[in-house]
């Protein structure tokens, strides 16, 4: 396995806070890619299939776009745009509240839990396969250490 300053094609040294920084950088862009690949052949992205696992977790009940950006991992996605599309494949469907006509709510079809079927045990098998040189122990550490960092 290549070294970071390799990667980056340099012979100087690398800060380690940088290094860190670099390092996981790279690691989520090849986890990405890699999640990607696998959800190629059913048209979603990564931000999609985030939001299907959402409306899945509501157990048949509506949610609002609000909501579903607040849960969302990647908060810089645009939450309309990406249900927009998810309408646009039959994935969700959109309605007004009838408490607060002013409200949109979003709700997962038969169709986008059919998918979420289908698309659940290959990224869980593609997620044990990214993570598979690391132990149970180690991948407790990291998750600690990289909750660790989040909370700044």
């Amino acid at each position: 396995m290549k070294e970071l300053s390799e990667i980056i094609k340099t012979k100087s040294e690398i800060p380690l806070s940088q290094a860190t920084v670099v390092n996981i950088f790279q690691a989520a862009s090849w986890m990405k890619d890699d999640l990607l690949i696998e959800l190629k052949p059913f048209d979603l992205s990564l931000e999609q299939f985030n939001v299907l696992r959402i409306l899945r977790g509501q157990n048949g009940n509506a949610i609002n776009l609000q909501d579903i950006q607040e849960r969302m991992v990647s908060k810089m996605s645009n939450t309309t745009r990406l249900v927009d599309k998810l309408i646009k494949k039959k994935f969700v469907k959109r309605s007004i509240c009838k408490i607060n006509r002013r409200k949109v709510e979003i709700i997962i079809t038969d169709l986008g839990l059919e998918t979420l079927i289908m698309v659940d045990p290959i990224i869980d098998t593609k997620e044990k396969k990214i993570t598979k040189k690391l132990t149970q122990e180690e991948l407790t550490q990291l998750n600690t250490l990289l909750i660790k960092l989040k909370n700044k």
